[in-house]
């Protein structure tokens, strides 16, 4: 049996060495699996094989030990085993002692009682996840382990190669950054700091300088006793200069001292710069000066300043030697206390292994960072940076404005009749004197695609040849529920374009010329009274369509009307009634599951709950998460209104680019994804005592991935308390993944509802809507509707009709009906008008996206219309796109809606679809974000938190094997992920950017091609979505405008030169209003732009501009988005270099119209057809110096793929048939 066992896997082993190296021989797999035997542990076992010249991969290495030691295990315990039973075969007649006779017998343990239960650990059986860097899971490999190795690699980490130093984020920025935020204030802003610093500079004149000089200087001892170092640093510079001889300098501080690099010293200021300040100290070599930079100096209370400002000529400062460099030292008195001397920041390089090592790897990284620039390469990212253009040549290229042969031929025949000069020709240089030379044509260059597939994902990918399914988010495609969906697009187009008719029938009626009534002597009467009617057209705003305007009204008001102070407001919470008993199961448990619909206080009132029960340790917090940044801020505000302070202070906010905290803070709100990056620099989160996880249903991509790593962190932090919250009913599931913790359920009213289903199926749901509504408000007792539909679009379109209805309906003198809509678009002033009751005699119809599930709770809705649809974001991985589809709900969600009725009193759900599509059309729980988005940006955070090992990641839905290993493959292009699917330092680096992985390889890629300063801009407008506006009244007026910014390299360069317009205007509201222009979208992005010029001065990475030169911001836009390059298709629109797919240019681009040969673009959306947003073009060369990985020059001498593909298409003659003209159909013929 062992002999058959072991032939099993030395073929096991054959099939492995194929797969990963394309060898199949037996004696190969027998060698190894000597090796693997003789070996103690997986290190060994892969330095054995390293030694015989094998490249071996550590997930090749993983799974070869594993099985090799799975083997040697079940070897051994079968001889132990049969050794046994030959021992007591052989003592059977001797008689068996017990315990009494001094042999105890040995009982076998089970496994559950050699667990140690802490507080909150699992008893499920859940499994934890690995806690050391090389342990190797003891389970024997699963089919999908075994099918793709390159997803269950072994978690790594200690790496300290990959450890970034944190950057202080009290320390002040460099001279350059501030200079960079300072050119981004207004003359408000400027205006306000020269009142300020004016301010500042009257009360210490009055108040310190100007007395103490008017008494007869100041004292040695009372300049003494003055702080040193401070913004009010001048006090404190008199005291080395009392001597007669105001130039000597006095040290007062140890004499004689050796220089040693991190040494701190006596010294003092000889001389005051701009820049800084220069420092002499006395050592045993002699008398030293070094430079103290401005950006090495604050004030004590860790703002900027300036030098003059800090320290002055003579003044005696305790400074850190930060750096030897031959005869200059660096100085800081950042990290020196200026009091006491001590060490701020100690970094004693000869005291500890850690900081050895560190230091180590740190040199290492500076060679290899030398090495590349010696090849011509990046020291960041490694791409190639030797430009071939420079900047006048760039500019050269844009000087000349191509011409038609038209034009030319009038030009030369204007300068031969001598009416125009040469030197007005288009093409007149006048530094080469002459008429520039006509373009040469360009060489057609050919880019293909590497077939070559990553080493760690060998045999795993679709290129292989590997069906991967992604999930399915429609139980039943064919069912009635997916025909209707598909039906409903259809019927939504003509819908819009009937609407789109009747509007450019209007607009055609008005009369085109409006000048001519007045010049006319006898005009048709009437005439003039019309185009005095009509001549401010086009200069008015956008008018509310009528039902809006009757509706929604023209004065709203603010949030939801009370009354009641803000102390019988939380009183009267439901909340408000446990609060013992909800503090109590706090107490109780590590991780407890709070259920209660939205509006019983959860969010706003538990964390202030734990706070006032002393749930606070000293220097930690008490952290909530939300789905949504705006949702933070808002409840960060309420919740600071209720505790009594001032935003900031002890309850702040913190979302992605800004950051509303103090050390005082104790409790903070923050996104779901800020606290997965706070998990990426400390993993145990150190930080928090209690975190909850608000509004856990929604199920976010970053609240998926919490679940695992908090569910960690409870295991190794017993103090560690979780708290998770929904506002759905279907808490067990979370009970189960979280160690089957206790569920506290918050009551709310409930009433009996009644569901009605429809007996056939609709083909238009939203017709079918409309008559229910109708039918509903004439024939059913009082009471408000709630109507679910799928986004703004339709919901909008079915006010309008439902309103029109309404007014054909009133000779029958109907009820009135208020028509109220909710979606996300709408102002959020707008959209608490819903919360308000209905007048007597009237019926509110609420018309809502899924918002209206679980996210707002609306006081007398007693009837629910569900037509069982909702707009659902889809990745496709094989298109790499994004897209909103309407799909069937699920049965939770179903669920969900028909309770919405019963929160007032007993109510009726009227569901559009059949019970049997119900039951048999609809998943039980919908299925989760993770399951169907990208999921580059999460696979990168965890590998830099060192998790390797996704397949076997704890979540509670695993994502599908498809989008992870397109994840994979994507950052392994980028440069992230090395051979063996590892982390590189550049992946490191790119982790650290609240961004898209292509995102933060463009900005980090900037650093190396001398353009940053122009890459965060655009990538801070890249971050808000739409810069320019087109009022429907002033359409053509707001496209000649925004014309007047398209650059012809594309949007990107648009959105720069955009922004550097409004720079050049001082940021002023009133040009973005004239130019169509959302000034909150600029504002947005120029709050993001500050806090990328923050982040990357934080990192030591250089901010430099490169003026005019496009084409080096061009080739670093390519640098991280040249997954997406495209080509010009001969038929029609482009094709991607990728995928072959065909896409067309968005109307709105830049580039339209221009239809340059290649390009890349920012993003694909699908409306009508694929269109791309957001175009830069490019040259081909560039993508195979950018991205080597994916893309290579094509073969000169054979016919490229693209060729290949492509076929002869005659022209068309419909007298013949199609393929009458080739030979094989023209037999017989003459």
């Amino acid at each position: 049996m062992e002999q058959l066992e072991r032939l099993s896997l030395v073929s096991r082993i054959a099939t492995e060495l194929h797969n990963h190296w394309g060898i199949s021989d037996k004696d190969l797999a027998e060698f190894v699996l000597h090796l693997g035997e003789e070996s103690q542990s997986l290190e060994e076992f892969r330095a054995k094989l390293k030694a015989n010249g094998s490249a071996v991969t550590q997930a090749l290495a993983v799974s070869l030990y594993t099985s090799i030691s799975k083997f040697v295990a079940r070897s051994k315990k079968a001889k132990t085993a049969a050794a046994t039973a030959s021992t007591s075969s052989g003592s059977s007649g001797a008689g068996v002692k017990d315990g009494k006779n001094g042999v105890s017998p040995s009982p076998v343990k089970d496994s559950k009682d050699e667990q140690v239960s802490a507080p909150g650990s699992s008893t499920n059986g859940s499994k934890p996840l690995p806690t050391t860097a090389f342990s190797v899971s003891h389970h024997p490999p699963t089919e999908k382990e075994l099918k793709f190795p390159g997803l269950c690699m072994q978690n790594r980490f200690d790496r300290p190669e990959l450890q970034l130093a944190r950057p202080d984020d009290n320390a002040p920025l460099s001279a350059a950054a501030q200079r960079l935020l300072q050119q981004e204030k207004d003359d408000k802003e400027l205006m306000r700091e020269q009142q300020e610093a004016f301010k500042r500079a009257k009360e210490g004149y009055w108040g310190g300088d100007h007395n103490s000089s008017s008494k007869g200087g100041i004292s040695a001892t009372g300049a003494n006793a003055l702080p040193i170092g401070g913004a009010s640093g001048a006090a404190g510079t008199a005291a080395a200069a009392t001597g007669a001889a105001g130039e000597s300098l006095n040290f007062c501080g140890k004499r004689g001292a050796p220089l040693e690099r991190y040494g701190i010293y006596d010294g003092v200021v000889s001389r005051v710069m701009e820049y800084g300040a220069f420092v002499q100290l006395d050592l045993a070599e002699g008398r030293r000066e070094g430079l103290l930079h401005v950006a090495d100096m604050s004030r004590p209370d860790g703002g900027p300043c300036v030098s003059a400002d800090a320290v002055r000529k003579g003044q005696l400062v305790k400074v850190k030697v930060h750096a030897i460099a031959g005869t200059r030292l660096s100085l800081t008195m950042r990290e020196v206390d200026q009091a006491t001397g001590r060490d701020l920041k100690p970094r004693n390089l000869q005291g500890g292994t850690s900081c050895s090592r560190a230091a180590l790897f740190e040199s290492l990284a500076e060679e290899h960072a030398q090495a590349l620039e010696k090849k011509g390469l990046g020291r960041i990212t490694g791409v190639k940076i030797n430009l071939n253009s420079t900047e006048e040549e760039t500019a050269y290229s844009r000087k000349r404005k191509l011409m038609s042969d038209y034009d030319k031929w009038e030009a030369q025949q204007l300068q031969r009749s001598g009416l125009v000069s040469s030197k007005e020709n288009p093409y007149y240089d006048e530094e080469a004197g002459g008429i520039l030379p006509a373009q040469e044509a360009e060489e057609d260059v050919e880019i293909e695609v590497v077939d070559e597939e990553p080493l760690f994902l060998r045999g795993q990918t679709t290129r292989a040849g590997m069906q991967l399914s992604p999930v399915k988010i429609v139980a039943n495609p064919d069912g009635s529920l997916a025909r209707a969906a598909a039906t409903a697009q259809t019927l939504a187009k003509e819908r819009r374009d009937v609407r789109q008719a009747q509007e450019a029938a209007i607009l055609d009626s008005i009369p085109k010329d409006m000048s001519r009534p007045w010049e006319d002597p006898n005009p048709q009467p009437g005439e003039r009274t019309i185009a005095q009617a009509l001549q401010g057209l086009g200069q008015t705003g956008y008018e509310m369509p009528e039902w809006k305007r009757l509706y929604l009204g023209k004065n709203v008001s603010f949030g939801i009307k009370s009354t009641l102070s803000i102390a019988e407001q939380r009183r009267s919470l439901p909340i408000y009634k446990l609060k013992e008993q909800l503090l109590k199961a706090i107490m109780g448990n590590q991780v407890l599951i709070v259920i209660g619909e939205t509006g019983s206080g959860k969010t706003t009132q538990m964390t202030q709950y734990m706070a006032e029960a002393g749930l606070v340790t000293p220097g930690r917090l008490i952290g909530c998460t939300q789905p949504r940044r705006v949702a933070a801020m808002s409840v960060a505000k309420r919740v600071a209104e209720e505790f009594g302070c001032r935003l900031g202070q002890e309850v702040g906010y913190s979302i992605r680019f800004e950051d509303c905290t103090s050390p005082d803070t104790i409790i903070k709100y923050m996104t779901d994804g800020l606290l997965l990056r706070e998990a990426l620099v400390d993993p145990r989160l150190q930080r928090y005592s209690v975190v909850m996880l608000d509004e856990a249903h929604e199920r976010t991509i970053s609240t998926d991935v919490l679940f695992g790593l908090l569910k960690e962190c409870c295991r190794q932090r017993p103090d560690f308390k979780l708290i998770v919250t929904s506002a759905t009913l279907d808490a067990e599931k979370f009970s189960n993944y979280f160690f089957n913790s206790s569920i506290f359920t918050i009551p709310g009213r409930t009433f009996p509802v009644e569901i009605l289903y429809t007996k056939e199926p609709e083909t238009d749901y939203v017709e079918a809507a409309l008559i229910t509504v109708l039918q509903i408000h004439l024939c059913e007792p009082p009471g408000d509707i709630l109507l679910f539909l799928t986004g703004q679009e339709e919901i909008d379109t079915t006010c309008q009709t439902l309103h029109e209805r309404m007014q054909r309906l009133e000779s029958a003198n109907p009820p009135p009906l208020i028509i109220l809509p909710v979606y996300s678009a709408l102002p959020s002033e707008v959209q608490t008008m819903i919360f308000d009751p209905a007048p007597p005699g009237c019926r509110k119809c609420v018309v809502a996206t899924n918002i209206a599930e679980a996210s707002l709770t609306i006081d007398g809705i007693y009837f629910v219309i569900d037509p069982g649809f909702a707009k659902v974001k889809m990745y496709n991985p094989k298109s790499g796109m994004d897209a909103l589809t309407v799909a069937p709900i699920s049965q939770a969600n179903a669920r969900q809606r028909a309770g919405r009725a019963g929160r007032t009193g007993p109510g009726k759900c009227y569901r559009l679809y059949t019970e049997a599509a119900y039951r048999c059309e609809m998943l039980p729980t919908a299925v989760p974000e993770i399951q169907r988005t990208n999921l580059e940006n999460t696979v990168l955070l965890l590998k830099a938190m060192g998790v390797n090992d996704l397949l076997n990641f704890d979540f509670m839905d695993p994502p599908p094997v498809q989008t992870l290993i397109n994840s994979l493959e994507t950052l392994f292009e980028l440069g992230a992920l090395d051979d063996e699917g590892l982390l590189t330092k550049l992946g490191r680096k790119m982790a650290e950017f609240p961004m898209e992985p292509q995102l933060s390889k463009m900005l980090l890629t900037s650093v190396d091609l001398k353009c940053s300063d122009e890459i965060i801009t655009i990538v801070a407008m890249l971050s808000v979505q739409n810069v320019f506006y087109r009022p429907k009244d002033r359409q053509a007026l707001a496209d000649q405008k925004k014309s007047g910014f398209h650059q012809p390299e594309g949007d990107h360069i648009t959105y720069l030169e955009l922004y550097r317009a409004w720079q050049r205007n001082r940021f002023s509201n009133a040009w973005c209003y004239e130019n169509f222009i959302q000034h909150r979208a600029l504002r947005r992005a120029q709050d993001v732009r500050k806090q990328l010029i923050s982040i990357m001065d934080r990192y030591k990475l250089d901010i430099i501009s490169a003026g005019k030169d496009y084409k080096r911001i061009c080739r670093c836009i390519c640098a991280g988005f040249f997954r997406h390059a495209c080509r010009v298709d001969p038929q029609e629109g482009y094709r991607t270099l990728v995928d072959h797919q065909q896409v067309f240019m968005h109307p709105s681009s830049a580039l339209y119209n221009r239809n340059p040969e290649w390009l890349v673009y920012h993003e694909l959306v699908l409306t009508t057809k694929e269109y791309l947003r957001d175009c830069c073009t490019i040259e081909p060369l560039w993508l195979c110096d950018v991205a080597p990985k994916l893309f290579k020059p094509a073969d000169q001498q054979r016919l490229s793929r693209r060729k290949m593909r492509e076929r002869i298409e005659p022209l068309y003659n419909r007298f013949e048939e199609p393929n009458a003209w080739r030979l094989s159909r023209r037999q017989g013929k003459r």
